[in-house]
C-alpha cells in the first residue's frame, strides 16, 4: 500500500551480532552487482526445469494462479555467465531475484534455455545498470533459437533502479530523503547525531529488474534452445538474467459485432493519441447496448478513460496494448494528482461510482518512474461495482489495480500484474464481496495483494490461488482491518524488506478487524524477511497491533511456510503501544513449518495463540521465542501458547508451555536446507 512502515525505531536492542550479516549487508554499486559467484564458467542442463517460484512445482500443487507459462530459472540454464547469490541481503540483486539468483552475462556471455513446450512467446526478466546520474540506459539483448539469430530486444534501466528513503529518489547521488528517522546503517538518527554519520551513495538502491514479452512469430517445439546473449559493445557493463517464461499464445481473439475502435478513429499504430476515440466508441456501444472492441496494435492513450456501464475486449493482451506516457498536469487535481496517465477509472465513489464494468484481453503499459502517492497514475482505478476484469496484463503504472470504495462485487481474474512502483492490487476503503484470483504478480514496490479498511471497513472479500513474487517491499499479501475475509490458496515468494509473505495488520488507520480472517492453504517460500527498521527478522505470516488489538476470529489452517529466512511465524505489537494493545485467541491448525532462519514462533506481544497438528523441521533455533510485552514478569511471559496437540517435529515442547519466557531479542540466524516433499 501507499505507505512504507514507520521509519521510527520501535525499540532499542542489544547491537546486532555477526549471525545478523545474513541481513545486514546493505550495500550495492550502481556500476556492478555486489554478489556470490558460484559455478563452472560454463553449466549445463541436461533437460529442462520448469519450477514455480523457483520450486519444485510438487511443493506446491494446487497453490498460486494457474497461468498459461512455464517459468524457468536462469542459474538452472546452460550459460557462460556466473550465477550470482544465493543471498537474502537487502539492495543486492540477488536477494530481489526470483529464489534469489540468478545469472550475470557480461558482453559477449550468453544463457540458453530448452524449451519444456511447444512455445511461440517468451518473457525475460532481467537487470541491467543505471545510468551514473540516474534516469537508466538501453542495451541490446540477442535472442536466437537453435543457434539462429532470431530478434534484438532492447532492454531499459529507466523503469528501474530507486533508491534511498521511501518513498524514494532515482537520483543515486541523493542525500538522505529523510535524515530525522532512525536508520539502521549507522544506528542512530543522522540528524540528532555529532558528528554526523556517513551515509554510503547510492543509498539503499532497490526495484533492479523488469521484464519483457517477445512474440516469437512461429511456434518451436519443446526441446528447441532460446539463447539470450548480451552482445560485445553493449552499452551495459553487465546484463543479468534471472528467468525466461514460455508460453503458447493463442490467436487473437476477434470478435465482429461490437463497437471497433478503429471505426471511431483510433490508431493501431500508436502514433496517435486513441483516448478521444476511445470514449467515442464507448459512448456507441453504450447506446446501442453493445461491447467495444479493440483489435490488435498499440494504442497510445495518455489520460483516464473513463468507464461505466460498458465491456471493452482486447484481441488477447499480447496483442492489444495500451500506452502512454505520464503527463505533468498545469494545477493539482483535487484528490491531489499531480500526473495523469494511461488508465480505465471508474467513476469516484462519492459520485456515485460506476457499475457493470468488464474489461479483458489487453495489456496497459504505463510510464511511471518514481513514486507520488497522491498520483492517480494506476491501470485501472476509482469504484466499480458489479464489475470484472479479467486476461489484463498490466506493467509500469504505479500500483496495477487500485480501487476506492465503497463498492461492491469486483472480480479480478487470470491477470497479471509486474514491475510496479506500488502495489499490484488494493482494496481500499469499503470495498465488499469481492474476489481477486488466479491472478499473477511480479515485482511490485509495496504490497503485491492487499485490502485497506481506511475509513470504512473492507468486508466479505477473498484472494484466493494468486502467485506474488518478489515484492521489493512490504508485503506479497496483506490485510488490513475488516470483516470476514479470506485468503487461501495463494503462493507468495521472496519478498526481500520491510515486509514478509502473509500479513494481518491492525494498521495505517484501518477499521478493526471483526467477523473472521482466515488464511487457508497458502505456501510462503523464502519469506520471514528482514525488517530494516527494527533490525530483527519478521515471520513468513506476521500480524502487527499498531492502532489497536487484534482480538477478531483469527484463523489459520493449512498454510506450508517453506525456507524462511527467520521465523515462521510472528505475532508483534510496537513497543510504544506494547502495554496497550494485543493479539489474543489466534488459531493454527494443520500447518507445515519446512525450514527457519530462527524460531516457529516469535511472539513480541501480550496474547494467545493455539497449534494443532503444527509440524515443523529443519527449525534454526528455540521453537518458540517468547517475549511477550517485554516485561519479563515472575509469572512468565504475556504471550500464552496453547498446545492443542499433533504439533510434531519437537518445536512446542512441554517446558516452553504455556508461557514460558525463551526471549532472545535478535537469535543467530541458522540458514535451514531447501525444502522437500514431506
Amino acid at each position: 500500500m501507499f505507505r512504507s512502515i514507520l521509519p521510527p525505531r520501535g525499540r532499542p536492542g542489544r547491537p546486532a551480532t555477526a549471525a545478523l550479516a545474513l541481513a545486514t549487508g546493505l550495500a550495492v554499486l550502481a556500476a556492478a552487482p555486489a554478489v556470490a559467484v558460484a559455478g563452472p564458467s560454463v553449466s549445463d542442463a541436461a533437460r529442462p526445469v520448469v519450477t514455480r517460484a523457483a520450486l519444485d512445482p510438487a511443493l506446491v500443487a494446487g497453490r498460486g494462479a494457474d497461468v498459461d507459462f512455464l517459468e524457468q530459472e536462469a542459474e538452472n540454464a546452460r550459460t557462460t555467465g556466473e550465477v550470482i547469490g544465493p543471498d537474502r541481503t537487502a539492495y543486492t540483486l540477488p536477494a530481489e531475484a526470483s529464489g534469489r539468483r540468478a545469472v550475470r552475462l557480461t558482453p559477449g556471455e550468453y544463457v540458453e534455455f530448452v524449451l519444456p513446450s511447444a512455445a511461440n512467446g517468451i518473457t525475460v526478466r532481467y537487470s541491467i545498470p543505471d545510468a551514473p546520474t540516474g534516469g537508466g540506459i538501453t542495451a541490446p539483448l540477442r535472442v536466437a533459437v537453435n543457434g539462429k539469430h532470431l530478434r534484438t530486444m532492447t532492454l531499459t534501466s529507466q523503469y528501474s533502479w530507486l533508491y534511498n528513503q521511501y518513498p524514494f529518489t532515482n537520483d543515486p547521488q541523493a542525500g538522505l530523503l529523510h535524515p530525522d528517522w532512525w536508520i539502521t546503517e549507522c544506528q542512530c538518527v543522522p540528524s540528532a547525531t555529532t558528528p554526523s554519520p556517513s551515509i554510503d551513495k547510492p543509498f539503499r538502491p532497490t526495484h533492479f529488474y523488469d521484464e519483457q514479452r517477445l512474440l516469437l512469430g512461429r511456434t518451436y517445439r519443446a526441446g528447441d534452445k532460446i539463447r539470450l546473449t548480451a552482445p560485445a559493445g553493449s552499452a551495459a557493463a553487465w546484463t543479468v538474467i534471472d528467468l525466461l517464461d514460455s508460453e503458447l499464445v493463442a490467436p487473437p481473439r476477434v470478435r465482429l459485432l461490437a463497437a471497433n475502435v478503429l471505426a471511431f478513429g483510433a490508431d493501431p499504430t500508436g502514433r496517435r493519441d486513441s483516448a478521444d476515440a476511445l470514449d467515442r466508441a464507448i459512448a456507441f456501444a453504450r447506446r446501442t447496448h453493445l461491447k467495444v472492441y479493440v483489435p490488435p496494435g498499440t494504442y497510445q492513450v495518455n489520460r483516464h478513460i473513463i468507464v461505466d456501464d460498458v465491456t471493452i475486449e482486447g484481441a488477447g493482451n499480447w496483442y492489444t496494448t495500451f500506452k502512454g506516457r505520464e503527463v505533468a498536469l498545469p494545477t493539482p487535481a483535487p484528490d491531489g494528482s499531480v500526473h495523469t496517465g494511461v488508465g480505465f477509472y471508474g467513476r469516484d465513489a462519492a459520485d456515485g461510482g460506476s457499475r457493470n464494468v468488464h474489461l479483458s484481453g489487453f495489456a496497459i503499459e504505463g510510464d511511471v518512474r518514481e513514486r507520488i502517492d497522491t498520483d492517480q497514475v494506476n491501470a485501472v482505478g476509482g469504484a466499480m461495482t458489479d464489475s470484472t476484469i479479467d486476461g489484463l496484463h498490466l506493467r509500469h503504472t504505479k500500483a496495477g489495480l487500485w480501487f476506492d470504495g465503497p463498492m461492491r462485487n469486483v472480480r479480478v481474474t487470470n491477470t497479471m500484474v509486474v514491475d510496479q512502483i506500488a502495489d499490484a492490487l488494493n482494496f481500499h476503503t469499503g470495498v465488499t464481496d469481492s474476489l481477486v484470483a488466479h491472478t499473477f504478480v511480479r515485482n511490485t514496490g509495496d504490497d503485491g495483494l492487499a485490502m485497506w479498511s481506511e475509513k470504512t471497513a473492507d468486508a466479505r472479500n477473498t484472494f484466493d490461488h494468486n502467485t506474488v513474487q518478489s515484492p521489493t517491499l512490504a508485503n506479497g499479501i496483506a490485510i488490513y482491518g475488516g470483516t470476514d475475509t479470506t485468503v487461501s490458496h495463494n503462493l507468495v515468494a521472496d519478498p526481500v524488506r520491510e515486509g514478509s509473505g502473509l500479513h494481518a495488520g491492525a494498521r495505517f488507520g484501518a477499521e478493526p478487524f471483526a467477523g473472521h480472517l482466515r488464511f487457508t492453504n497458502n505456501t510462503t517460500a523464502r519469506a520471514g524477511t528482514y525488517e530494516l527498521n527494527w533490525n530483527i527478522g519478521l515471520g513468513a505470516i506476521w500480524m502487527f497491533a499498531l492502532d489497536r488489538s487484534i482480538d477478531a476470529f483469527v484463523e489459520v489452517t493449512g498454510d506450508a511456510y517453506l525456507d524462511s529466512t527467520y521465523n515462521a511465524i510472528m505475532l508483534v505489537s510496537d513497543w510504544p503501544v506494547k502495554d496497550l494493545y494485543s493479539i489474543t485467541n489466534v488459531r493454527f491448525r494443520d500447518v507445515r513449518v519446512d525450514g527457519t532462519g530462527t524460531s516457529v514462533l516469535s511472539a513480541r506481544s501480550a496474547g494467545s495463540a493455539s497449534f494443532a497438528n503444527v509440524d515443523a523441521r529443519n527449525v534454526g533455533a528455540v521453537g518458540v521465542n517468547n517475549c511477550g510485552s517485554f516485561h519479563f514478569t515472575p509469572a512468565g511471559s504475556e504471550f500464552t501458547v496453547t498446545d492443542l496437540g499433533g504439533n510434531d517435529g519437537g518445536w512446542l515442547a512441554p517446558w516452553l508451555l504455556p508461557n514460558t519466557i525463551t526471549c532472545d531479542d535478535r537469535p543467530p540466524v541458522a540458514p535451514p536446507p531447501p525444502p522437500a516433499q514431506w
